[in-house]
C-alpha cells in the first residue's frame, strides 16, 4: 500500500496501522551523519540538519532494519506502519523495520510526477552502457527544449554586478557561459540598499538607517555598472517583446532590474526615471530593509504588508512596461500587491515550504498560489542549504509545480547574490538542470516553459 502526504492525519493513513505501506521523502536526522538506523521521514529536503516540522503529523519517524544512508536526495521506504495513540506532543506516525525501496523518492513530489516519473525508477537496473546511452539522451532532449524557447533567468547578480563599492574590480564574463549554456536572456538585478546591511551569523540585516539622497545616489552607481557589463559583453538589451523574441536568436540578451525599491526613496517618479534613463523593466519592490514600499521576510513587519506609496508604485509599472517582482517581501505585502496589480506578478527568487520559519525566504503553498492567481511566474533558486544537487533542486521545481502549475514556475538563479554556495553557478549547468527535470518527470514543453517560456509570457502580458 502507498500513502501520500496529504494523507496522513486522515482515516486512511490510521487505518493502515500494523500494515506494511511505502512511503516516499527526505531523510532528516539531528546531527550530520552519513548513515542512519533512527531518523525522521519529511515531504521535502531541510533547510539544515535537525530542521523539521512541528506538527505531529508532518514527519514519520522511522526505525530501519539496516543503516539507510543519508545522501539529501528523496528516498522511498517500505516498513510497518504504526499510529501511536494519544500521542499528541510527538510524532503521530511511526515507520518500523523500514528499507529502502526503489532509487527516487517519487511519491515525495506529486501525483503527477508520480506517474510521468515512473518509467525511470527502474535505470538502476539496467547496465551501465545503458545508462549511459539513456543519459546521453537525456541531455540531447534538454538542449533540444532549451533551444525551442527563449530561456531566461529572473534574477541574477552575473558579472560581479554588486561590486559597486570596489570600482577596480572586473566585470565577470557572462555572454561566453549564457551563449555555451543556451541561456538566452537574464535579468541582471542591481541593488540599493547595500549600503545599509551586513552580515551577520551568515543573515543579511540592516544596521543604520541611509542618509537622504544616500541609495538614490548609490544606485546610479550600480545602474551604471550593470551598464558597463553590457557594453563590456555586447549584451543586447531587452526593452520590449520583441526585443526578448530576439533573445532567442542567439544573442546573449539582458533585462535590466533592481531588487528592491530603495533608490526611489518613496518617491514613485523614480520609476519613470530608471524606465528611461536606464531601461528598468524589472522592479523588486524591497530587498533587506523595510523601505518605503513595504515589509520583508526576514525583519519585523512596519506597515503591515504594502503601503500606499508601494501600492503607487505597482500601478506606475503597470501603466509603464515594467514587470513588479515581490521577492522578500511578506504575504501581507504579496496580498495587497495582487488587489492593486492589473498585471502578473513576478516572485523572482524563493523555494516552496509546508512550514515558513519566522524571518525565512521561503514561501507557503497559499503565498505561491496567490502569484499565480495574478498569471505570474515563481523563480526556484538553487542555495545548497536548501537542494543538495541539481537533481535535488529540480525536485523543488516539481513539487512548486505540482501546487502551482507548470505555467507560474520559473528559474531565479541569484548567482553570485547568494550569502552561501549554490548548486546552479554557471549559465553552462542549465542543460544539466534540463536534463535533471526530464528526469523527475517534466515533458521537454514544460521544461522549456519554466526555463523561459513562462516568464516571457509574463513580460509580454506586461508590456501590453
Amino acid at each position: 500500500m502507498q500513502l501520500h502526504w496529504n494523507e496522513l492525519g486522515t482515516s486512511r493513513a490510521d487505518a493502515a496501522d500494523d500494515t506494511t505501506i511505502e512511503v516516499g521523502g527526505f531523510i532528516t536526522t539531528p546531527i550530520q551523519a552519513e548513515r542512519t538506523s533512527h531518523c525522521l521521514l519529511v515531504p521535502e529536503a531541510p533547510c539544515c540538519v535537525g530542521c523539521v516540522p512541528r506538527d505531529p503529523i508532518g514527519a514519520i519517524e522511522v526505525f530501519a532494519a539496516s543503516p539507510i544512508p543519508v545522501t539529501g536526495r528523496p528516498v522511498r521506504l517500505t516498513g510497518t506502519w504504526r499510529l501511536r495513540h494519544g500521542a499528541a506532543k510527538h510524532w503521530r506516525y511511526q515507520l518500523h523495520d523500514a528499507r529502502l525501496t526503489e532509487p527516487g523518492g517519487w511519491s515525495a513530489v506529486g501525483r503527477r510526477f508520480v506517474l510521468r516519473g515512473a518509467p525511470l525508477m527502474c535505470l538502476a537496473a539496467v547496465a551501465a552502457p545503458q545508462q549511459r546511452a539513456v543519459a546521453q539522451q537525456r541531455q540531447a532532449d534538454a538542449r533540444h527544449a532549451i533551444g525551442s524557447v527563449t530561456t531566461v533567468d529572473i534574477h541574477s547578480h552575473a558579472g560581479h554586478i554588486l561590486r559597486v563599492r570596489d570600482g577596480n574590480l572586473r566585470l565577470g564574463p557572462v555572454a561566453a557561459p549564457m551563449a555555451d549554456g543556451g541561456m538566452a536572456a537574464v535579468c541582471f538585478a542591481i541593488v540599493s540598499d547595500t549600503p545599509t546591511h551586513h552580515i551577520v551569523g551568515g543573515q543579511i540585516h540592516p544596521y543604520r538607517s541611509p542618509d537622504p539622497g544616500e541609495l538614490y545616489a548609490y544606485a546610479q552607481r550600480a545602474f551604471k555598472r550593470l551598464h558597463d557589463l553590457i557594453e563590456q559583453e555586447q549584451l543586447a538589451v531587452v526593452t520590449n517583446v520583441a526585443s526578448l523574441t530576439g533573445a532567442r536568436g542567439g544573442t546573449p540578451s539582458a533585462i535590466v532590474a533592481a531588487e528592491g525599491g530603495d533608490f526611489l526613496e518613496g518617491q514613485p517618479d523614480r520609476v519613470d526615471e530608471a524606465y528611461a534613463r536606464w531601461q528598468l523593466r524589472q522592479l523588486q519592490l524591497t530587498h533587506y530593509r523595510v523601505n518605503e514600499l513595504g515589509d520583508i521576510q526576514t525583519e519585523m513587519p512596519e506597515h503591515g504588508g504594502l503601503t500606499d506609496t508601494g501600492a503607487e508604485v505597482i500601478r506606475r509599472c503597470n501603466r509603464l512596461g515594467v514587470v513588479v517582482d515581490v521577492a522578500h517581501g511578506t504575504f501581507d505585502l504579496v496580498k495587497r500587491a495582487a488587489s492593486v496589480t492589473t498585471k502578473p506578478l513576478v516572485l523572482s527568487h524563493t523555494s516552496l515550504t509546508a512550514w515558513p520559519r519566522p524571518r525565512s525566504r521561503q514561501i507557503s503553498p497559499d503565498h505561491a498560489r496567490l502569484i499565480a492567481q495574478t498569471g505570474g511566474v515563481i523563480g526556484v533558486w538553487p542555495p545548497q542549504s536548501i537542494y543538495i544537487d541539481l537533481s535535488a533542486m529540480a525536485y523543488g521545481m516539481a513539487k512548486l509545480a505540482d501546487v502551482v502549475g507548470v505555467d507560474h514556475v520559473g528559474l531565479g538563479s541569484d548567482m553570485l547574490g547568494l550569502v552561501g554556495p549554490g548548486v546552479f553557478d554557471s549559465y553552462r549547468q542549465l542543460p544539466d538542470l534540463a536534463a535533471a527535470m526530464l528526469e523527475v518527470g517534466f515533458s521537454a514543453g514544460d521544461v522549456g516553459k519554466v526555463l523561459g517560456g513562462n516568464y516571457a509570457r509574463v513580460f509580454a502580458a506586461t508590456m501590453v
